[in-house]
């Protein structure tokens, strides 16, 4: 069954945004109703067959200069202001494209206007400049530097550049990093400097203060029958240890990282109480036996963040599934994103607030159906994906899903077709497989091999390196906890999270430490060292680019999707 949009719930919801005084009184606003009901009915097509046909939200802005150039400025999603088109159309010639995405969606408005010709105008706390990129040569410069991310119009934009994972871009992103981040004043200084003066400050006015907990004692211990000393090969340093011995299932704060816990366990060691619970697989020796350790985040003091890789997840078709509609190179009836851009790496503007990044879900290939009855409708199931409020794949019913809303509400659940309601209100959501833990017990597929799309390793064993995640809530404050699994089957998997008491979990990606990555950042709070980052089994490092100088996910661009975390300010 296709997801559809058409819920009278929905579109009220969208009408109220459409017509709300909510919406932004400047830039460029929802579309009129009749055009968003068009939008919507694109969308909900078999096969939208382009990537401006998943945005329902899109408005646009056309504006032709005196040579009879066409500027057309389209906001992909006005609920989250933060990815924009610009076409340039030539008379007679052919189009190109920049992507943008807002320097700070919270604060700044873009629009298109007529000054002397078309001019971006970027507006935010009563201030405002007017900016052409594309008459003085910035615009071009930007695209044909090296950079992921490249700044113009005093840094109020960045256009998003294809790039790969090469030396020559690693050392130019490096660099650039380095004398605009690291070292010195930061890339936040210098676009108060260029914009407007104190434009950082006013935007975080009137945020409740976080209130202090002892995370430690709020998590409390994981429901364990044996707690023994542990000495766990975590790359963390860590606050309270016996001489690096961790109690198996007490939690221990990261030094120099409040808010960030660390524990570890063995499955064997799980209460007995909890194996009552029905719905999962005995475990075997090996897996009984294997390392878990897990990292919990306290929400109240993070926001988080998606970002895709380079090229995985695609939008082609995976090769398992033969439930294909015949209508284009995807299941969205396409297998590129142009003209939009994925990066790989953190915005640069971001990378002082960078807590954490763990890598995301599977490939395209590896995500969606072979086996089981989810392989013989919605095309396979393939794994959907949204990043900054924009749909490059659609999110299907009955795939487990990580997401965040717009009012900072971070969720897992597994999707339906009522869920698409939230549309609206999302600014990022990444599929992968089904639930692992729902409503604290184990998923109805974890015992399914081909049900659950669990796969294995090279030599299909379903007990492998994995890595999942789960959210769980202790009297009112939420945490993120990512786990990372030695050698476990989904079996394995919903046991340790049932015992770490988590509402709902779901498996990320697997088979490598590559590919079950996740390292903290240390700032110096004076900006006088450089950013020193650990991570979560030495083995990560590998990982790392130029031999583990280099920071993946922030210093360079990856070819995998990743998550990340930033600390409040």
């Amino acid at each position: 069954m296709l997801p559809k949009f058409r819920s009278i719930a929905f579109l009220s919801a969208v009408s109220l945004f459409a017509t709300s005084s909510i919406s932004l009184a400047q830039g460029i606003d929802l579309p009129e109703q009749s055009v968003l009901e068009a939008q919507l009915a694109e969308l909900n097509q078999n096969v939208p067959g382009s990537i401006f046909a998943l945005q329902p939200f899109r408005n646009a802005q056309a504006l032709t200069g005196e040579d009879g150039t066409t500027y057309t400025l389209t906001s992909l999603n006005p609920h989250v202001n933060s990815w924009f088109v610009l076409e340039i159309a030539p008379e007679g010639g052919r189009s190109r494209f920049a992507h943008f995405e807002n320097g700070a969606p919270e604060l700044w408005n873009v629009s298109l206007i007529d000054e002397d010709g078309p001019t971006l105008l970027i507006e935010g706390d009563g201030d405002s400049f007017a900016c052409a990129p594309w008459d003085d040569g910035e615009l071009e410069e930007a695209q044909s530097s090296s950079l992921p991310f490249a700044p113009v119009c005093d840094w109020s934009l960045f256009v998003r550049n294809p790039v790969s994972g090469s030396r020559t871009t690693r050392e130019a992103v490096a660099e650039f990093l380095r004398d605009n981040v690291v070292f010195g004043e930061s890339i936040v200084n210098l676009i108060k400097g260029a914009f407007f003066e104190d434009a950082f400050m006013v935007s975080s006015e009137g945020e409740e203060e976080v209130e202090e907990i002892d995370g430690v004692e709020l998590l409390g211990n994981a429901q364990l029958d044996s707690t023994p000393n542990m000495r766990p090969y975590m790359g963390f340093d860590l606050i309270g240890t016996d001489a690096g011995a961790m109690t198996a299932g007490a939690w221990y704060e990261v030094d120099g990282s409040p808010g960030i816990y660390a524990s570890v366990m063995q499955p064997s060691m799980i209460a007995n109480d909890v194996f009552q619970v029905p719905g999962a697989n005995g475990l075997d020796g090996v897996e009984r036996r294997a390392d878990v350790y897990l990292v919990a985040f306290d929400m109240a003091r993070f926001d988080i963040g998606y970002e895709l890789g380079t090229d995985h997840p695609r939008l082609g078709w995976s090769s398992r599934p033969s439930n294909r509609h015949g209508q284009g190179r995807g299941p969205d009836g396409f297998d590129q994103p142009d003209p939009l851009v994925r990066t790989g790496m953190v915005n640069p503007a971001l990378v002082e607030r960078v807590a954490a990044t763990f890598t995301g879900g599977f490939k395209r290939d590896h995500g969606a159906w072979r086996f089981g009855d989810y392989a013989t409708f919605n095309y396979g199931h393939h794994y959907g994906f949204m990043q900054n409020g924009v749909l490059l794949s659609r999110l299907w019913p009955n795939l487990a899903t990580m997401y965040l809303t717009l009012d900072g509400e971070v969720g897992m659940r597994t999707w339906t077709e009522e869920d698409e309601a939230m549309l609206p209100d999302l600014m990022f959501a990444r599929q992968n497989g089904v639930a692992i833990i729902e409503y604290g017990v184990p998923g109805p597929r974890v015992t399914s091999w081909g049900g659950g799309n669990w796969s294995g390793d090279a030599n299909a064993t379903l007990r492998t390196l994995r890595g999942g995640a789960c959210v769980r809530t202790v009297e009112g404050r939420q945490f993120l906890i990512y786990a990372y699994f030695s050698s476990a089957t989904p079996s394995a998997m919903a046991r340790t999270f049932q015992a770490y008491d988590c509402d709902y979990a779901m498996l990320l990606d697997m088979n490598s430490q590559e590919h079950t990555y996740m390292a903290l950042y240390i700032h110096d709070e004076e900006g006088e060292e450089e950013m020193e980052w650990q991570h979560l089994v030495s083995g990560m490092a590998e990982a790392d680019p130029d031999n583990g100088r280099v920071a993946r996910f922030i210093e360079a661009p990856d070819n995998r999707d990743f998550f990340y975390l930033l600390r409040r300010q």
